[in-house]
């Protein structure tokens, strides 16, 4: 947990970096998960964060980017609420803001994530 604050700090800032970039953080992530479990190396990565119970680096940022946005959102400073509070560009803008994170669609990884936790959700009920 202390390496990932690190790891995540200013994440609502740099949320919306290239995906090769978050993903070299996941493959950081997923080698201090191996280590903490003890786990060889036939094991997914999937696995772990399911065991573990840790949201992976792309949920986790984008989580915290929705929390920093909404508390901006309602501060008494006027001048925070307008650099929060603006328009998307359209896609196929090449300047992407650190609020466009919130309406990405998920990565592959997340997405399978997901689907095994509902899965896993719906096994214990």
């Amino acid at each position: 947990m202390c390496i990932r604050l690190v790891m995540t700090y200013a994440s609502p800032v740099f949320a919306h970096a290239r995906p090769d970039l978050l993903y070299d953080l996941q493959i950081v992530q997923n080698n201090f998960c191996r280590k903490a479990a003890d786990a060889l190396w036939y094991v997914k990565n999937l696995v772990l964060h399911r065991d573990l119970e840790l949201p992976i680096i792309y949920k986790f940022m984008k989580n915290a980017s929705e929390r920093f946005f909404d508390i901006a959102n309602s501060h008494p400073n006027p001048l925070l609420v307008s650099a929060v509070s603006y328009e998307p560009t359209p896609s196929r803008h090449f300047c992407r803001r650190p609020r466009n994170v919130l309406i990405d669609p998920p990565d592959e990884f997340t997405a399978e994530m997901e689907k095994l936790i509902k899965v896993n959700k719906m096994a214990i009920e």
